[in-house]
């Protein structure tokens, strides 16, 4: 179950205490540029600070007689503070707010994210380096292909799962943008030097120009990256569902003593973490969609953006920090089954090697089409059950006429296919600029 009590940091992110508070510290931030400005005393901003509070049920109360969040919460405020309450919200409109805070709010739960997925990147590159050498095939279309290692593929999702982290470092970058520009963005009633000093406390860069909204396409940009990443986990998680396969059983989740597989059948052990990342991975792309559908909005603001983003901001950001914390202990306790893998190479009784036999007969001279056949009817043959590749191919006297037993014993000889791998670790782990 996903809750705030699963994940305290995230969860309590988004709990409407911790949003008011932050819809608080902006308004005195305001209300302390104004002073830095000489527009107001700074006795009253001291006043402000020392009596500015808030009590949700007041807010709530409030916002049922007059259907705004915003002025709910100012009115609410203001209650607390006398004389100096007309100092609170100056020159501001709701969206300086509420889109500062959005943007305090989603910095903070990229920092959460970027801490997630290097951790998840500690997890891959441990399991890279211990199965690097570990032989497995390699499949396309589902089908036997070539050797590869196991190490490969977690170096390959290693890779992936970087790319990822400069995604999401930029997408905060993009986000991380505050505006005290006013109703339509043009500063008439608050000068651009508040917003400066509010931007500047609030760990945030003035947004070029607004409207009375900093504009979607960041926020876009932004789920974007979390659907991606969802998206990188999703794909780690159906390669695992195939390997769990019982007809291939190379790799499988964790099973824990006590836990259960089926109602109906005690012998079940299915891939449910591998399972629910894939379900929960669609939801982060529903929630991208949403949010690039925010983009056009009418003139220099409506609000149909606000419903969406009260729902996509907080799902998709607990939603991620879930499936990379549960992404991070799948891989750490992955169980390998390395004889399987190696039982599995073997399945075809050495119709992986047909490229290099092919390259070989090719290296002789003879045309590339021709040589296909020759290898090609082998292959079907030996698919058919009529024996071994090699003995196959050993006892084709078109192929004799070109290969030696010994040139042809060396094309099934495993190690060729591993002989670059150290190149591509340095590259990986070493070289990532090559991303």
């Amino acid at each position: 179950m996903i809750d705030r009590y699963t994940l305290p940091r995230m969860g309590k992110l988004w709990e409407p205490q911790n949003r008011f508070e932050t819809w608080l510290k902006i308004e005195i931030w305001a209300v302390e540029a104004w002073a830095e400005l000489g527009k107001i005393p700074h006795e009253a901003v001291e006043k402000i600070k020392k009596a500015a509070r808030f009590d949700l049920a007041r807010i709530q109360e409030i916002e049922q007689e007059v259907k705004h969040d915003v002025i709910a919460f100012v009115t609410a405020v203001s209650e607390n503070l006398g004389d100096e309450s007309h100092y609170l919200h100056m020159g501001l409109t709701s969206s300086d707010i509420l889109d500062t805070a959005l943007a305090m709010l989603l910095a903070e739960a990229a920092d959460i994210l970027i801490e997630d997925v290097t951790s998840l990147l500690t997890a891959l590159e441990h399991k890279a380096w211990q199965y690097k050498d570990t032989l497995m095939i390699g499949r396309s279309h589902g089908v036997h292909a070539e050797p590869i290692t196991f190490g490969l593929k977690m170096a390959l999702w290693y890779a992936e799962m970087r790319r990822n982290l400069r995604r999401i470092q930029q997408a905060r970058k993009t986000i991380a943008v505050g505006k005290i520009s006013g109703a339509v963005g043009t500063f008439a009633n608050v000068p651009p030097e508040v917003e400066a000093i509010v931007c500047q406390k609030a760990g945030l860069r003035p947004a070029a120009i607004s409207t009375q909204v900093i504009q979607r396409d960041r926020h876009a940009e932004f789920f974007t990256t979390l659907a991606i990443i969802g998206a990188s986990i999703e794909k780690m998680a159906t390669e695992i569902r195939h390997l769990q396969r019982t007809e291939v059983l190379e790799a499988e989740e964790a099973f824990g003593k006590g836990q259960k597989g089926s109602s109906a059948m005690p012998h079940k052990k299915n891939p449910v973490v591998s399972e629910q990342m894939c379900g929960l991975a669609r939801i982060l792309r529903a929630n991208a969609i949403a949010a690039i559908e925010n983009v056009p909005l009418w003139h220099e603001r409506d609000i149909s953006h606000s419903s969406v983003e009260r729902i996509i901001a907080p799902d998709s950001t607990i939603l991620l920090d879930y499936m990379l914390n549960t992404m991070s202990r799948l891989i750490e306790n992955l169980q390998v089954y390395p004889d399987r893998m190696r039982k599995n190479l073997e399945l075809t009784q050495g119709l992986i090697f047909s490229q290099r036999v092919l390259l070989e007969l090719v290296a002789k001279g003879v045309l590339r089409d021709e040589a296909y056949r020759m290898v090609q009817q082998n292959a079907m043959r030996c698919w058919q059950g009529e024996g071994s590749f090699q003995n196959l191919l050993s006892q084709d006297p078109d192929i004799s006429r070109y290969l030696t037993p010994q040139e042809l014993a060396a094309c099934f000889d495993v190690s060729y296919h591993l002989k670059y791998i150290d190149i591509l670790f340095h590259r990986v782990f070493h070289e990532q600029e090559m991303d």
